[in-house]
């Protein structure tokens, strides 16, 4: 059975961007495209007064919003299959269950209504925290959207939360042709209460040596896998976000990993993940990794 991959439609300008954005990715896959809009706008309206058609203002809009969303992906690309769904239920609860049944999910950065300062909508902040399936929030400059930079770059974490990011961004490399840049930041502790006081005052090269082997774990089978992906690993000294951030305006796609635990149904997302949702210039993917 081949998987969709999964849209959240909601009507805004970031919803149309990442909706250009699923159907290039389902080209390069082969993949089928369903556009989901989600509302919980039957339980507000049951009591309101119909418009002409008999069905509440905001059904029709719902719609016409998944109708123009269909219609803009088949202009983009005749020969991708898609789908709709219009479904009376909390939008992220409906796209978290998607994702249960998805080869990706994807989500603009901004919902429709959202406020001029924010700078991530809350759905797609929830759906990439709680979904089991990668999502990528669609975000960045006119470049890095089309692809024209020919990098993907992938933020390393720690062994526990990186290894199925390490295998989705070297498949993403190789499907697209691109160099792979791989970046695993790192901090030499300070030297206080929470930390080994000996582990506090071991040297630059031993943290930087320690954050290498990492990476040489976490690369070491999947590079073997993937032989022609060409690969730019990098280890540098500082906070992950920062760092992550200002190499994305060079980027197409930004990938990390996510701790899931089972059975658990709140957010799960590190400060690394939340810091890039909100301020990386290209599309970043969470990809979790269960435990």
């Amino acid at each position: 059975m081949t998987l969709p991959l999964v849209v959240g439609v909601d009507g805004s300008d970031s919803c149309l961007l990442a909706v250009d954005w699923a159907v290039d990715e389902a080209v390069r896959h082969g993949l089928p495209l369903k556009l989901v809009y989600a509302s919980l706008w039957e339980r507000y309206e049951a009591g309101l007064p119909s418009v002409g058609s008999g069905r509440p203002s905001q059904q029709v809009l719902s719609q016409h919003i998944v109708a123009s969303a269909a219609d803009r992906a088949e202009r983009r690309n005749p020969d991708v299959n898609v789908t709709t769904d219009i479904v009376s239920e909390d939008p992220v609860v409906t796209l978290v269950r998607e994702g249960d049944e998805a080869f990706e999910l994807v989500t603009g950065s901004r919902g429709r209504g959202q406020l001029k300062g924010l700078l991530l909508g809350s759905v797609g902040l929830a759906v990439a925290a709680r979904a089991h399936c990668p999502v990528i929030v669609v975000r960045g400059d006119p470049a890095g959207l089309a692809g024209r930079h020919e990098r993907i770059l992938l933020g390393l974490g720690e062994v526990d939360t990186s290894a199925e990011a390490v295998r989705f961004a070297f498949r993403e490399a190789e499907i697209r042709g691109c160099v792979l840049d791989v970046v695993h930041a790192w901090r030499k502790p300070a030297c206080d209460r929470s930390v080994d006081r000996v582990r506090a005052e071991e040297s630059a090269d031993t943290h930087e040596a320690r954050a290498s082997a990492v990476a040489d774990a976490l690369l070491k089978a999947v590079t073997a896998e993937y032989p022609h992906v060409r690969t730019h690993r990098s280890t540098l000294e500082g906070p992950a976000g920062k760092i992550l951030v200002d190499r994305s305006a060079a980027a197409d796609l930004l990938i990390v990993g996510a701790r899931r635990r089972r059975g658990y149904f709140g957010f799960q997302l590190g400060r690394v993940s939340h810091t890039l949702l909100h301020h990386a210039q290209c599309p970043v993917a969470v990809v979790p990794e269960r435990q």
